[in-house]
């Protein structure tokens, strides 16, 4: 009887401990999901902002928010600058106009949660178009807007010389030996999807393109915010390097918790070669991606970097 009762004291113990850390893994999603564990969580709480409020909590952020990812508004981003000013709701209209969302200038809900979506740190090509119509930029001519683009290019579409159709890749010793098989997929991907092809190389000296994962600051200006925020970037041509943050949730295969890494490199890919951010939600080159979504290269990807190497 006392070893039935001891297996079965085990037994309790050991399911209490696994559904501990199954409620610990659900409690982490849904934090994760809900925007308080992300750095851009506070965005949450600005919810129905609008022009004219005045030390609204955090707006600050906000604007710090929005001129980093290429939204420019007031500059001053100190803790006493929390006013809703014209500036601000001009920049919002444009990141509106960019998302394809109704350009309110209101932090309406879509707006907010779009902003919260983890996304590539490069910022997002506004253009001329949208830069004039949210108020952005005045008006330096009459006559009607042009149509919004889908893809786009760095500003001055830098690309690789045309004659350089065979590009060297490397990854440099901090990239775990779990990422490099995702990383190698993507590359395949751009392979079949474009003029390119990418040649492995194990000295870094001799790649064009280096793979690089980090935590926080890396020594060159750039850096990563922690979980849920940034979760990757890379630079225009010809620079080559594409970085990952090291604290994100990776898998190699799609997984509700987890970023899909072949598809954020992918993305970061696109921009070694010269694509800025797509409009399209469902091309790779869309700036922001959720938890489990895979994606392949879309039409709108093919059509970009064609457009810019004819």
């Amino acid at each position: 009887m006392m070893a039935v009762w001891g297996r079965s004291l085990v037994f309790i113990l050991s399911f209490a401990v696994w559904l501990s850390a199954l409620l610990s893994i659900v409690s982490a999603h849904a934090t994760h999901r809900d925007g308080g564990a992300s750095p851009f969580g506070f965005i949450e709480k600005l919810g129905g902002c609008h022009k004219g409020e005045k030390n609204v909590t955090h707006l600050h952020k906000l604007k710090a928010y929005l001129n980093r990812f290429g939204y420019a508004c007031t500059r001053d981003h100190s803790h006493d600058n929390d006013d809703f000013d014209a500036s601000l709701e001009a920049a919002i209209k444009a990141y509106q106009m960019n998302y394809r969302l109704k350009p309110t200038g209101v932090l309406d809900k879509e707006t907010v949660d779009q902003m919260m979506v983890p996304r590539c740190g490069y910022p997002d090509t506004v253009n001329r178009t949208v830069q004039q119509a949210s108020g952005m930029m005045k008006k330096k001519s009459s006559g009607s807007l042009r149509t919004v683009s889908h893809y786009s290019f760095f500003p001055n579409r830098p690309r690789w010389p045309l004659s350089r159709t065979n590009l060297r890749f490397a990854f440099l010793p901090n990239v775990p030996n779990s990422a490099r098989q995702p990383v190698f997929n993507a590359f395949g991907q751009w392979d079949a999807g474009s003029r390119f092809t990418f040649q492995y190389v194990t000295d870094v000296r001799q790649a064009d393109l280096t793979v690089a994962f980090y935590r926080g600051d890396h020594g060159d200006g750039s850096r990563f915010d922690g979980p849920g925020g940034v979760l990757a970037h890379a630079f225009a041509p010809t620079n080559g390097r594409m970085h990952f943050d090291a604290t994100e949730n990776w898998s190699r295969d799609p997984t509700p918790v987890a970023f899909h890494l072949e598809t954020v490199a992918v993305h970061e890919i696109g921009h070694l070669l010269g694509l800025g951010h797509s409009q399209v939600r469902e091309a790779v080159m869309f700036s922001g991606i959720s938890t489990g979504v895979n994606k392949l290269l879309h039409a709108d990807d093919r059509e970009g970097i064609r457009v810019l190497y004819s």
